[in-house]
């Protein structure tokens, strides 16, 4: 079966923007520009296809008033589930390499009082909708472009505890120590881990196109005191920036040493 015409435009581009043709942060020509015979001859309906499969790959990404500008993704980042700390910045979670490793805030913090959407709530506890307070940052290995947005839930109960949560400036160490200074330490985490795409803010401030998939991971912040969630940290990264990576472990029934199962005489004779 023949490949079909989209198909190959978008490939040919993909490897003009690998070879540098069309290097990162560059614009690509216009629809009017690719669609001429000059380029490769094809519809306009053709070329948006061909679009749609790059931006899907997060090769560009439209830009308000400024066309589709090719993307360098970076590279990956292996998550882990060691959580690091520093003496004076406190927790590393593991998208750092490690807790020494710098890192920047893209724009300004954001603090606002917000409804818990259904899957934050579930985490943390409380009914869909409720108002509390989300703590968002933009960052990034020191000198790379936005890799994640990070929004750190805080539970309304720990709120009303500690009013500072609620803040522009909370001090070093974030959430995590005002949370332990209070008495809730030691905290523990739970990692859940998602595919999705991303909403049409996470994209616009992670700067990559809303058809690239993200991978969102929800840190679920255990209270030492109380056994029950006090906050919930979201990271969400985009797809072709993170890999994960896990220690498996045995169960019970898996314990070394296992009885190996023997293939039926059946098919030792036909063997």
């Amino acid at each position: 079966m023949a490949t079909p015409r989209y198909e190959e435009i978008a490939e040919d581009l993909a490897a003009r923007i690998t070879t540098g043709e069309f290097p990162a942060g560059s614009t690509l020509p216009g629809y009017k520009d690719l669609a001429s015979p000059t380029q490769y001859d094809a519809s306009k309906a053709t070329i948006e296809k061909a679009l749609g499969l790059l931006e899907a790959r997060g090769l560009v990404r439209p830009v308000k008033r400024g066309g589709l500008r090719v993307r360098h993704p970076g590279p990956r980042r292996v998550m882990g589930t060691t959580i690091d700390r520093h003496p004076s910045r406190g927790y590393a979670f593991p998208s750092a390499a490690s807790a020494s490793e710098p890192w920047q805030v893209h724009g300004r913090p954001q603090v606002a009082r917000l409804p818990v959407p259904g899957h934050i709530a579930e985490r943390l506890g409380v009914p869909e909708g409720t108002h509390t307070v989300r703590r968002r940052m933009v960052t990034s290995p020191a000198g790379e472009g936005p890799y994640q947005v990070s929004d750190d839930w805080v539970h309304p109960d720990l709120l009303q505890q500690i009013p500072q949560l609620g803040e522009q400036l909370i001090g070093p160490g974030g959430v995590p120590d005002r949370t332990e200074q209070a008495g809730h330490g030691p905290l523990t985490w739970h990692r859940h881990t998602r595919a999705r795409q991303p909403e049409a803010d996470e994209a616009q401030l992670l700067e990559i196109p809303q058809a690239l998939w993200v991978i969102e991971m929800a840190y679920v912040a255990v209270s030492g005191r109380t056994n029950r969630p006090v906050a919930v940290t979201v990271r969400v990264a985009p797809a072709d920036r993170v890999e994960l990576a896990d220690t498996m472990r045995r169960a019970p029934s898996a314990r070394w040493p296992v009885t190996p199962i023997e293939p039926p005489s059946e098919a030792i004779a036909l063997g």
